[in-house]
């Protein structure tokens, strides 16, 4: 299929099996890989399953607004409240946790440190 593309910012056209969904990206909280599909969860609690691996969404979505934390999420950084150092978590405003591989602990801390403040040491 090819690529598409929305005039719209902040809009991402996802093909689904229905067709094609316009999707409000300030909406997304995380994108969670699931083997070969990737599952997008929303801050109205609904969630979505779409055939696109995770890599799929990196190339469309904002650096500035997305973060790859770890193999398995990409996560919408204004959905983030906290980092956890010592265990190399982060807790989004949802109360979830999502883990931070370890090569990217110190970005995060970094990241984390010049937007918020919000990094517990211990």
């Amino acid at each position: 299929m090819s690529k598409i593309y929305s005039p719209l910012k902040n809009i991402l056209a996802l093909p689904t099996s229905k067709g094609v969904e316009f999707i409000d990206t300030n909406r997304i909280i995380r994108i969670e890989a699931k083997s070969n599909y990737s599952k997008l969860y929303f801050d109205n609690g609904k969630s979505l399953l779409v055939a696109k691996v995770l890599s799929w969404f990196e190339g469309k979505l904002s650096a500035d607004q997305f973060v790859r934390t770890h193999r398995t999420h990409f996560i919408n950084k204004s959905f983030i409240s906290f980092f956890k150092i010592s265990t190399s978590k982060i807790e989004l405003v949802t109360g979830e946790w999502i883990d931070v591989s370890r090569r990217k602990k110190h970005f995060f801390s970094t990241m984390m440190l010049n937007c918020t403040g919000r990094v517990e040491t211990l």
